[in-house]
């Protein structure tokens, strides 16, 4: 006859078993386990406690034999399960990661998860499945700036404190480049995507004679505006922010003369 294993267990865990078997907040699967631990640590055999809690014989030994293999947290949680066996041999799982991290698809700077399924012959739900284990994002990408400015720390804390603490009546311009005319060479090498991390593009890029575009935008009106340049130097820079302030002036002029005129016909209607 099959004997069952002993249960004991010292006093913290009575008390531990004894709050989840009385907690009504407690899962259901765990207030069972609690109270057949409990009983068999009184001696009760496994037939008995399975007519009184109204469970199989087997789930009694099952949780019995937990419980003295693993202590208290063999009843916990549930014990791992092998799961359904894969369908995709990992000859196959190694195709798609192999493609996804050093083949550019035809026509497409990456592969998505349909036009790879497609190539491998497999559903897109399993290519995503597949990504998404090994932590592959091919349609993201990082950018990174490297900066060569010695001064570069002292920079940033001006303008940085220009924003926490402005002066008064301070004006701020913001200038970002835009100059995407043509094929740009970035100036660090490109970093491939790899499993956990995404593709990395330096912000930095070499000239190739672009033709620079200055633009000012009105947040006001919403007008904007623009001038072309051959070279992108200072000088440059200054005739436009010259031409910005007389496009200001002319407006403020326009602006007033309309006012006037406005003025004048209503005086001239009302008197």
């Amino acid at each position: 006859m099959r004997i069952a294993p002993k249960v004991t267990f010292n006093s913290a865990d009575r008390q531990q078993l004894q709050k989840w078997s009385r907690g009504r907040s407690t899962p259901a699967r765990l207030v069972l386990r609690s109270k057949i631990i409990l009983s068999a640590a009184d001696g009760e055999m496994n037939r008995q406690i399975a007519t009184k809690l109204q469970v199989r014989q087997k789930t009694v030994a099952l949780w019995r034999t937990r419980f003295v293999t693993y202590g208290i947290d063999g009843i916990r949680k549930d014990a791992p399960r092998p799961g359904r066996k894969p369908r995709i041999n990992q000859s196959r799982v190694d195709e798609i990661i192999d493609k996804t991290l050093h083949i550019k698809p035809k026509g497409a700077t990456h592969w998505s998860t349909r036009s790879l399924a497609k190539e491998v012959g497999v559903s897109h739900a399993t290519v995503q499945r597949i990504w998404k284990s090994h932590r592959l994002q091919p349609h993201r990408e990082r950018g990174f700036k490297l900066s060569s400015d010695p001064e570069f720390n002292e920079k940033v804390r001006d303008v940085v404190g220009l924003y926490m603490n402005p002066p008064d009546k301070a004006v701020v311009i913001c200038v970002d480049e835009k100059a995407g005319i043509q094929a740009l060479d970035r100036s660090q090498t490109l970093l491939p995507l790899r499993e956990g991390m995404l593709a990395s593009r330096s912000w930095e890029y070499k000239r190739n004679g672009t033709i620079d575009l200055f633009a000012a935008l009105n947040i006001l009106d919403g007008k904007v505006i623009t001038q072309t340049h051959k070279k992108h130097r200072h000088q440059e820079f200054l005739i436009f922010l010259r031409t910005i302030d007389c496009a200001e002036v002319a407006a403020s002029a326009s602006a007033f003369q309309a006012s006037f005129h406005a003025y004048r016909r209503v005086v001239a209607k009302y008197g």
